[in-house]
């Protein structure tokens, strides 16, 4: 019952715009400065409040309500980041990470449909970057690596997300045209209670240089783990020791604030 009363509501969640859009930045551990957001979705339930995406992801995929959903996510990001670029000329190196589903990267249409968006938002596709998750191309890499470069052809950017996690053939990583591999953050939270993490960090650090690659490392939590993974080489990181995601108001502020008021 529960099950379906979460099915039922994500049917109207959309059209009684219920989604929610939250932002966490993307830093550079070098510089200490903002490079972007990722998008990340949030359900404003009725009467269970704010809903994370473990609450009804896995439903809305079985059920292909994340279609609808997925890509109301994308345009709103966009069209935010439209908002804040035209309000603050600051902002116009920002990028915004947007997370695909497995049926929304399926979709055959998918890079018209993104290059329509980025037309109408009137927005540079080098601002874009789209994060795919290692189980979404092992089934079919050649398949997946047509999507992507069919997706990477229009100046939009890549990234592999939870990087180490999944079934990633090693052998044909190079094949996928790819800007960035984000650090899962289960390796990042063991790095220092844990040798194997932290060798698999650096493993991964070592395998995006060979390959031209820049790395994100997610769920940075403490000053020890950005001291690290900025000795170790990681250009970019996003996590609580920066900041929670939060809305958009609050994204915006936190953007335009100096650098060293972000630790």
């Amino acid at each position: 019952m529960a099950r379906l009363d979460v099915e039922t509501g994500l049917r109207r969640a959309v059209e009684r715009k219920e989604l929610r859009n939250v932002y966490q930045p993307i830093v550079s551990l070098e510089s200490g400065r903002i490079v972007g957001f990722e998008t990340l979705m949030r359900w404003q339930h009725p009467t269970r409040g704010l809903l994370p995406p473990g609450e009804f992801m896995s439903i809305a995929e079985e059920t292909g309500l994340i279609l609808p959903m997925g890509w109301w996510t994308l345009e709103d990001a966009c069209r935010q980041l439209g908002a804040w670029r035209a309000t603050h000329p600051v902002l116009n190196d920002l990028m915004i990470s947007v997370n695909l589903s497995p049926r929304q990267f399926l979709q055959s249409d998918l890079p018209e449909q993104v290059e329509s968006l980025l037309r109408r938002m009137g927005l540079p596709p080098s601002r874009l970057k789209l994060e795919i998750t290692e189980s979404m191309v092992i089934s079919d890499p050649i398949k997946a690596g047509a999507m992507l470069a069919q997706l990477k052809s229009l100046g939009i950017e890549l990234a592999m997300d939870d990087f180490g996690t999944g079934y990633s053939s090693l052998s044909c990583l190079h094949r996928f045209p790819l800007d960035f591999l984000k650090i899962d953050r289960s390796f990042v939270g063991a790095m220092n209670t844990r040798h194997e993490s932290l060798e698999i960090v650096r493993t991964i650090l070592a395998l995006a240089r060979h390959l031209r690659l820049k790395v994100v490392a997610e769920g940075i939590e403490t000053p020890e783990q950005f001291s690290q993974l900025k000795n170790l080489g990681c250009q970019f990181g996003q996590g609580y020791y920066f900041s929670q995601p939060m809305a958009a108001e609050a994204a915006e502020r936190f953007a335009t604030a100096e650098p060293a008021s972000k630790h």
